[in-house]
């Protein structure tokens, strides 16, 4: 089973300083047709003008990770933590029984782009916590790149969910195989550019859900960059 979801038909919410597009139900965002795909909840597309921003609000519950295309965005919380997250860092934050925090466009004169992640953790009530890596373009260049799994295996960052996600970029055209065990499923978010997966076109801001196939073709184009997650 394949189930396209294409850019075009995502929620949108622009509000001047904050440009989003939501591949499921978020916000004043309401489809019943997409409220999330298996333990996945929310991958919103934002761009925030310079010097704007999330002020201080809470999460529980929620495995949260943000992945920045360009610019940089400042990030304070509850825990202690403020860092600035770049493009190649994966930031995790397990919101867990309650944390507080903001986010901010660290630039007063350029936009911000980023990835937002929502996924369902496997128990409630976890103790929160905060961890960020940086990937470099070379690790995840032709290949797919592990960069959050159950236990951080591979020098990936760990999240408490038996969800496995991973980057790739091409620089020339290429396919890449990606075998899903039984039960498994997938959904592939194209960042840029253009790919198929099993001879299905996909572009950018599209995304596809995937289940009941025993390996994944992605055949891409240079300039192309996704983000896959194999779910439970």
């Amino acid at each position: 089973m394949f189930l396209h979801r294409p850019a075009g038909e995502r929620g949108h919410a622009n509000f001047g300083w904050l440009d989003s597009h939501h591949s499921f139900s978020f916000g004043q965002y309401h489809d019943p047709k997409h409220m999330g795909f298996r333990v996945l909840r929310v991958i919103n597309e934002d761009r925030v003008a310079p010097g704007k921003g999330f002020g201080t609000h809470s999460h529980r519950d929620m495995e949260i990770l943000t992945y920045v295309i360009s610019g940089g965005l400042q990030h304070k919380d509850s825990l202690g933590t403020g860092e600035v997250i770049h493009p190649g860092d994966v930031q995790r934050m397990t919101a867990g029984s309650g944390v507080s925090h903001s986010e901010f466009n660290a630039s007063s004169t350029e936009g911000v782009h980023f990835l937002q992640i929502w996924v369902l953790p496997e128990a409630a009530g976890l103790t929160p916590s905060y961890a960020q890596k940086h990937y470099s373009d070379q690790e995840k260049t032709g290949t797919l790149r592990l960069l959050a799994s159950r236990g951080g295996r591979d020098g990936s960052v760990h999240w408490n969910q038996k969800v496995d996600l991973y980057a790739s970029k091409w620089a020339e055209s290429q396919t890449l195989l990606h075998p899903l065990a039984a039960g498994r499923h997938a959904w592939i978010q194209v960042i840029h550019g253009a790919l198929s997966v099993n001879d299905r076109p996909l572009a950018a801001g599209d995304g596809l859900a995937v289940s009941g196939e025993p390996e994944l073709h992605l055949k891409g184009t240079p300039g192309a960059e996704i983000l896959l997650f194999d779910l439970p």
